[in-house]
């Protein structure tokens, strides 16, 4: 029960776009339509899912202060942690490759689709955020840390989904014309925010 909590908690309650407005500049600019929504809503699933677990595993038994006790009694005092966003952004980086291969290999259309914003994903802050609040929250073992990250990276896609259909039905509205595009966007993003927080209440 305490993982779905936490699940619920990382998708509704904590989400990365309307909790805290990270990783806006892909939300964005990815959002046109839903079909590339999709594609790198996936994309932030799979690296957040993979990167937030592996980084628990590097702070935990590399980074903080005697995580190396494992090694030896001489190693107990080191304090690694200062390496922490190197670290981090080294496997969200190495797992973005990796994302941007597959991509480029099985769906080639998608892949153009997305451009600059697929290999970008590296300096999406809500990727590194979810590792970051993975060791601000310190969870007690790696399946918190993995339904975290899955948690994260599902609320981000819910997040560029639902505005990716929202922009492509007011495609055909008559929005005032100092509002279209970014303008309106911003507006819906706020109103989906405050509507999020209607979840706040939702405890299990």
């Amino acid at each position: 029960m305490e993982l779905v909590n936490l699940f619920v908690k990382s998708v509704f309650i904590e989400n990365m776009i309307f909790a805290y407005f990270l990783g806006m500049c892909s939300y964005l600019a990815v959002s046109k339509t839903v079909k590339t929504a999709v594609g790198l809503g996936v994309a932030v699933i799979f690296v957040l899912a993979i990167t937030v677990p592996l980084n628990y595993l590097i702070d935990n038994y590399l980074l903080k202060a005697g995580a190396l006790s494992w090694m030896g009694e001489q190693y107990a005092s080191l304090d690694l942690s200062f390496l922490s966003y190197i670290l981090f952004i080294a496997v969200i980086a190495s797992m973005v490759q990796l994302v941007e291969m597959v991509v480029e290999k099985f769906a080639p259309a998608l892949y153009g689709a997305l451009g600059i914003f697929l290999p970008l994903i590296a300096v999406n802050c809500a990727i590194l955020g979810g590792s970051l609040f993975m060791q601000q929250k310190d969870f007690s073992g790696i399946s918190e840390a993995s339904v975290y990250g899955f948690g994260s990276g599902v609320g981000w896609f819910i997040a560029i989904l639902a505005i990716a259909s929202i922009r492509e039905k007011i495609s055909y509205s008559n929005i005032p014309a100092p509002l279209k595009g970014l303008g309106i966007t911003f507006i819906l993003t706020g109103l989906m925010a405050i509507a999020f927080m209607s979840f706040m209440g939702i405890k299990l």
